[in-house]
């Protein structure tokens, strides 16, 4: 990757991470840019090349309109990546616009699927199916949002939403069948179908949120 760029985002853009919701943090976006680029390996594996440096910016971006908001959020980043100055120096017009559409495509609850590979690309590593993550952020969503809920509330609220997105016929779709979160998705329906064990990691979550 161009060291400039690399310097530039870790400078001036990750650090305004810090600033986000729990479930927005800096942690997020290098487990995002992570499993961007170990999709990359995984696609030139299978001898499609993507532009690296292209889909670390993506990475790196995809989340910086939570600072207006989550619900235009992916929009919004997409508005940010175009209106920075700097990137011009590294990307031609043609790419800025791929790289600004893979950012706006890359929420899990968009109707349609990505326009481009880069979209895909980040709307997969974006998925992040770890199942105690996933738990834990739910509650951490519904804290955050939902404070008049008491546990039992929270509970129950945290259940229909991973039912919702996460369970058969889910909104949730993934790009990749290759992928490890393929893998981990089961894992996670296997939880959601055992509610008792489901029941047991909420407990152990809540504790130390």
């Amino acid at each position: 990757m161009n060291p400039k760029l690399k310097d530039y985002i870790a400078r001036e853009i990750l650090p305004r991470y810090t600033h986000f919701d729990k479930a927005h943090q800096l942690d997020h976006i290098n487990t995002v840019i992570s499993q961007s680029a170990a999709l990359a390996d995984m696609l030139a594996a299978q001898g499609t090349e993507v532009d690296r440096d292209m889909v670390y910016v993506i990475a790196a971006y995809h989340d910086l309109g939570i600072v207006n908001g989550r619900e235009n959020h992916h929009i919004d980043s997409g508005k940010i990546l175009m209106a920075d100055p700097e990137l011009p120096k590294y990307f031609s017009p043609e790419q800025l616009q791929t790289m600004k559409e893979a950012v706006e495509d890359h929420r899990a609850s968009a109707k349609s699927a990505p326009r481009s590979l880069y979209g895909r690309i980040v709307a997969e590593a974006d998925r992040q199916i770890d199942p105690r993550t996933i738990v834990l952020r739910t509650l951490q969503y519904g804290l955050e949002h939902y404070p008049e809920l008491d546990k039992a509330g929270h509970f129950a609220r945290a259940e229909a939403h991973l039912k919702e997105k996460y369970g058969e016929g889910g909104y949730l779709k993934l790009w990749f069948a290759e992928s490890e979160n393929a893998r981990r998705l089961a894992e996670l329906r296997t939880l959601m179908a055992d509610r008792q064990a489901l029941q047991a990691l909420m407990e152990d979550i809540w504790i130390h949120l």
